[in-house]
């Protein structure tokens, strides 16, 4: 372990390259192996890396400050910032990402289906897929070994938009002792048996539905564009979802609406940004609606302090907002949460 820390320049040397037009140096460690040069510019850029810990190559994009090499004595919050199913970080462009002149921004990869865990079963088609260490063990100690973070509990917070809102929860309820705030936006935030329709959507990734569907659609689209091949078994992630003789108890360990009272001892801030749908059963904003208002009453009962947004059809919440499940609602919750992170990490 010492002679990996030793490999690492000091944070606070780093400075942007060639004139500060490209990304800054980073250094490999932590288990992370970055694959060619980083991509982007001296404050928006992403990183190729590989490890152990996930099978391929993943993604890590980094938005710094505008100011970050002007005053090369101060150091920053960070917001860990966790994208949906079947995203990537280069595709995360939200304009409200960018807005900060008081946070570094990380998007770390989650996969297309990787769902901010470690898998139960190591020894699929899609290979090693524990994503949960890869985040919380790699990821955030090479951020703060490589850029001028300021490295405490109360300085990071973690958000997600879907699957990325469960992962966020997630990670909070497993190492509260990380992160000072999390936010769900539109996040698959329960996965109890109540909201099986949640349960099933991850299972359907798992077992590459999609693919399934289109190649037996008679020619209408091509099985090989599904975002999530290869299809692996139902329990790959979490073992059995069907909740007959205490089968699931994996799904309910991870499951953020039973375990809010994690986030309430230590301590943990809590956002909640949901729309309605429009009532419609074939909107993914209608079931995730039931979930947030599930871990709502969680809190009220354990008489929790948190943030709560219904903007239910979106009327009145910017103008790109149909209370649906999409970029233009996300980009308004991230308009409103990201200013009060600012003044969360100021105190």
């Amino acid at each position: 372990m010492l002679a990996a820390l030793a490999v690492f320049a000091p944070a606070g040397s780093v400075q942007a390259s060639e004139g500060g037009t490209a990304p800054p140096p980073m250094t490999n460690g932590f288990g992370l192996t970055q694959v060619g040069a980083a991509t982007g510019n001296a404050t928006d850029f992403y990183l190729t890396v590989t490890t152990p810990e996930v099978a391929g190559e993943q993604h890590i994009k980094i938005i710094l400050p505008s100011g970050y090499y002007d005053a090369p004595g101060r150091r920053y919050p960070v917001l860990y910032f966790l994208h949906g199913s079947p995203d990537d970080p280069v595709q995360q462009t939200y304009p409200a990402l960018s807005m900060s002149d008081q946070m570094i921004t990380v998007i770390p990869d989650g996969g297309a289906r990787g769902w901010y865990a470690n898998w139960l079963d190591q020894k699929t088609a899609a290979g090693a897929q524990n994503w949960e260490n890869f985040h919380l063990k790699q990821v955030v100690p090479f951020v703060d070994a490589n850029l001028r973070t300021i490295a405490a509990k109360k300085a990071r917070a973690i958000a997600g938009v879907s699957m990325g809102g469960f992962g966020a929860f997630h990670y909070a309820q497993a190492r509260p002792d990380l992160f000072g705030h999390t936010a769900s936006l539109s996040g698959d935030i329960d996965l109890s048996a109540r909201s099986m329709d949640l349960r099933l959507a991850v299972v359907a990734s798992l077992i590459d539905a999609t693919g399934a569907i289109c190649a037996s659609a008679s020619g209408a689209c091509d099985p090989n564009d599904s975002p999530y091949k290869p299809g692996v078994d139902s329990d790959a992630a979490f073992g059995s979802p069907y909740p007959v003789f205490n089968a699931d108890w994996r799904w309910n360990e991870v499951d953020p609406s039973q375990h809010m009272d994690r986030l309430a001892k230590a301590g943990v801030g809590v956002s909640v940004y949901v729309g309605d749908g429009g009532g419609s059963p074939l909107e993914p904003e209608f079931w995730v609606a039931g979930a947030a208002k599930n871990v709502k009453a969680a809190m009220d009962v354990l008489g929790m302090s948190y943030h709560y947004v219904n903007y239910g059809d979106g009327a009145a919440w910017g103008t790109r907002c149909s209370g649906g499940h999409n970029a233009g609602c996300w980009e308004q919750d991230l308009r409103d949460l990201i200013p009060r992170l600012e003044r969360e990490f100021a105190v």
